[in-house]
């Protein structure tokens, strides 16, 4: 996949005719891979080449100065991922006050048409752009005749595609989308969210000391302080996970509760049968199976034989998840 990014001034770049789609793409989950698989057939269909269109910040950032986003990827994760979907070329439009203050139809016809050569644009089953939100898929039509842009309209992926193998509790939820995704990881329900990701969620961070308590105990631990502070951390327990190329490891996210309160909470990962030193290092870690929420011990002694509980399960989850590491996206019938 070819990327390109746009300056500014939007000078025109050498792009043949396309069928394109836009949006932030935030985890780049199975719901936006069919999207984009879509494209790209109907691309092909009609002799243009295909084409994803993303922002660099979340849109959101730009027109809220104190937003904080909870980012499923970080803008070199997102992109590595659109490269992965069989799309031709990505563009990277640098989204400002000026760029968010057009209408709908001033960027269909500056950014699209003109500058991009936009011919098919696929619009996702929620998406909006356009200064005025109350503009829809119809407007866009409409706008679309005018400027020679066809305005296709795409169904999200339904949920049900996944209901055996995600909690059916999920009132209101009927297609796939990032915002599910952060709800599952915040519920610590990390093997759903990695159906709908099409790949087990991970984090990076750079290990730094810590309090040496889990060497005391026998269970010595790298402390991860986050590469990237806008990424979502799922929600505070122990979890059987993959560092690295898929080395089996438990990790623990919280407040260390037995050693008292106040405490700010830790990113903790135990390596499996592993002893070297890894202060400095960078460790990716791959979520995979959730073992048990936090809890306060009533002793140390009482927290390491848990540990060894806790060990003993990682190891056989990771068993029957290590085959699927790095899982891999697979076709998706939106039936």
């Amino acid at each position: 996949m070819e990327i390109i990014y746009l300056n500014k001034s939007l000078e025109n770049v050498e792009l043949p005719p396309c069928a394109a789609t836009i949006g932030f793409f935030d985890g780049v989950h199975r719901g936006h891979q069919y999207l984009l698989n879509r494209v790209a057939a109907d691309a092909h269909s009609h002799g243009l080449a295909s084409m994803v269109i993303t922002f660099g910040e979340h849109p959101r950032q730009v027109l809220q100065s104190d937003y904080r986003p909870h980012l499923l990827t970080t803008p070199e994760e997102r992109l590595s991922l659109l490269s992965t979907t069989g799309v031709d070329c990505c563009v990277v439009l640098p989204f400002d006050l000026e760029m968010a203050s057009l209408s709908a139809r001033s960027f269909m016809d500056t950014v699209l048409k003109q500058t991009l050569h936009v011919e098919r644009l696929h619009i996702g089953y929620d998406h909006h752009f356009g200064h005025d939100r109350s503009e829809g898929f119809e407007q866009y039509v409409g706008y679309g005749r005018d400027l020679g842009i066809t305005v296709v309209h795409e169904e999200g992926l339904r949920l049900s595609a996944f209901m055996n193998q995600i909690p059916a509790n999920l009132s209101g939820e009927t297609a796939v989308s990032s915002s599910l995704v952060r709800r599952l990881l915040s519920e610590g329900l990390v093997d759903e969210a990695a159906v709908l990701l099409g790949r087990f969620y991970d984090i990076t961070g750079r290990v730094v000391g810590g309090a040496h308590e889990g060497r005391q105990l026998g269970y010595p631990t790298a402390n991860l302080d986050l590469c990237c502070s806008s990424k979502l951390v799922p929600s505070a327990g122990v979890y059987a996970v993959l560092v690295q190329n898929g080395q089996p490891a438990m990790m623990n996210i919280g407040t260390r509760p037995t050693y008292g309160e106040g405490h700010p909470q830790t990113l903790e990962v135990h390596i499996l049968n592993f002893s070297a030193d890894l202060y400095g290092q960078q460790l990716t870690v791959h979520f995979v199976s959730r073992l048990r929420g936090e809890r306060r011990f009533d002793s140390p002694s009482a927290l390491a034989e848990q540990l060894c509980a806790d060990a003993h399960e990682t190891s056989r989850r990771l068993r029957v998840a290590s085959p699927l590491f790095p899982r891999t996206s697979i076709p998706i019938n939106n039936d």
